[in-house]
């Protein structure tokens, strides 16, 4: 473990590496996760959730995405170190202990199933398939041909939450889970996850050279010299997707302002990977929260 900054007092050097562990100076990962539930949230609700409801989520969203950070970079230490982006991260460089990467993991999760509590059943019950799927995640790239397929389903999970908790329902098990959820909200899920594959694939695009040296498996790999339509591919599933199933459920047309200017965004960062450059595709991917908000911005216009 290395010694603390000179210039700093030890509790404090402590804290900036925790930060620096799960991303605090990069927000845009959690925003990544953010925007869609917010969104269902909205949907499901037929406009504000009310606060209770919206800060469940937002610290919720915070919480889970820095523990899947402590875990991602625990799980990926051996990897990391062969990537010159993720080579300083502070488990891979020796910083943070394993131990310790997981315990601030663990306490992290534990926060943010104490504010699933104050929801439902059906609510509950989802988090821990979240939590699942979520450490999951990392192991996948040994395993699996496009891993971001099950960081979609990870990243969209606050959906289907969303739709349990502001619906209602008391019932424990899959038959209060059918109940609570709808059905629309499951093809808003699967309509997220080509949102994820789409700005994943393009972070994937940065690191193709290293991930092909060590092994890794990634949807820019898989995909090969397919990837930028496939990326594009993704992007119009995606946002067609939630502009019928919205419209089918009689959510007004002004969402469609919205849909249109995430459109615009998915069409800039065409320009910005189609040559496939580490920044083009890194700059695609970091700005990528963008499109999210513009879809939440376009419900929210919508039920005002």
């Amino acid at each position: 473990m290395t010694a603390a900054a000179p210039n700093l007092p030890r509790p404090r050097a402590r804290l900036q590496l925790y930060l620096d562990l799960i991303r605090w100076d990069r927000p845009a990962g959690w925003l990544l996760l953010l925007w869609p539930t917010l969104a269902a949230l909205w949907i499901a609700a037929d406009g504000f959730p009310g606060w209770h409801l919206l800060a469940v989520f937002v610290l919720g969203t915070v919480l889970m995405r820095s523990a899947g950070c402590c875990v991602n970079d625990v799980a990926d230490r051996d990897f990391d170190r062969h990537v010159k982006r993720t080579a300083q991260r502070p488990v891979t460089a020796g910083a943070v202990a394993v131990t310790e990467a997981l315990g601030l993991g663990a306490g992290l999760a534990v926060l943010a199933f104490g504010l699933v509590l104050t929801t439902n059943p059906p609510a509950i019950l989802l988090s821990v398939a979240a939590l699942v799927v979520t450490v999951g995640y990392p192991f996948a790239k040994r395993f699996v041909a496009m891993p971001q397929a099950v960081l979609g389903v990870a990243f969209s999970f606050g959906i289907p939450m969303a739709f349990a908790a502001a619906q209602g329902g008391r019932d424990w098990g899959l038959e209060g889970i059918a109940s609570a959820v709808p059905p629309h909200a499951w093809w808003l899920l699967l309509g997220n996850l080509f949102w994820v594959l789409a700005y994943d694939t393009e972070y994937a695009m940065v690191d193709r050279d290293d991930d092909l040296r060590i092994g890794i498996q990634t949807s820019a790999i898989t995909l090969g010299r397919f990837d930028v339509a496939a990326v594009m591919a993704f992007y119009a599933i995606y946002l067609l997707s939630w502009g019928l199933v919205t419209t089918r459920l009689g959510v007004p047309p002004l969402l469609w302002a919205g849909i249109a200017a995430a459109a615009a965004q998915a069409v800039w960062h065409y320009t910005l990977i189609r040559s496939r450059t580490r920044e083009g595709c890194f700059k695609a991917f970091r700005l990528n929260h963008w499109v999210g908000f513009a879809v939440f911005a376009g419900v929210v216009l919508a039920f005002a």
